[in-house]
């Protein structure tokens, strides 16, 4: 298994926000990461096994990359049967992409003036695919693992350090609303920067 894949994509995203940031042009930055994205979660041969281990239950939250101006993080979910979020949002824009397995996400729409929260769409997806979450058009969601019978790995992109933002959690039949802060997982990195057996396999 080689990391390459993943490289490409962080040298990829860290190119597109650091053009596109300095306008702020999140419409562009999330329209060209998708299309990075898809092309990442379409291959399965590049995520580290460390970074794919499945918890006994919830899920992992791994990060794989975070730009050293926080401009944007990269995260492995991974899934154990049945498992699921709470409703949460993300405060900056978000991609997910399927890697293994196959994951739902249940929208919410937050009505501003009681502050209640709904159902909105729904959708499932599968390997390669790939869901785009921006706060202004509603990025309040809750996210489970589509199969009862095995894991799920789903890639997520982030507009910031996510692990270390404060977030709000939603409960829906209470109405109570809560910060939280994520974290991570892991304590270690994937080394994205030992690419020493690719240089000899080419000498």
């Amino acid at each position: 298994m080689s990391i390459a894949r993943l490289r490409r994509f962080v040298a990829d995203m860290t190119s597109l926000v650091g053009g596109a940031w300095q306008d702020r042009d999140e419409a562009a930055i999330v329209e060209i990461g998708r299309t990075l994205l898809v092309d990442l979660v379409k291959h399965d041969d590049w995520l580290p096994e460390a970074m794919a281990k499945c918890p006994p239950h919830g899920y992992a939250a791994n990060l794989l990359w975070c730009d050293p101006f926080e401009r944007f993080s990269i995260v492995s979910l991974v899934w154990a049967p049945g498992a699921e979020t709470p409703v949460h949002d993300h405060q900056v824009w978000g991609l997910v992409g399927i890697l293994r397995g196959s994951e739902t996400s249940q929208r919410f729409v937050l009505d501003p003036a009681s502050g209640a929260i709904v159902k909105g769409s729904r959708a499932t997806l599968g390997p390669g695919e790939v869901e785009v979450l921006p706060p202004a058009e509603g990025d309040i969601h809750q996210v489970a693992n589509a199969r009862s019978d095995g894991n799920s790995i789903s890639i997520h992109v982030y507009g910031g350090n996510i692990g270390a933002m404060r977030r709000r959690r939603f409960d829906p039949a209470s109405g109570a609303v809560s910060e939280f802060v994520s974290g991570y997982t892991n304590r270690e990195l994937p080394n994205l920067w030992d690419h020493s057996e690719e240089v000899r396999s080419t000498s």
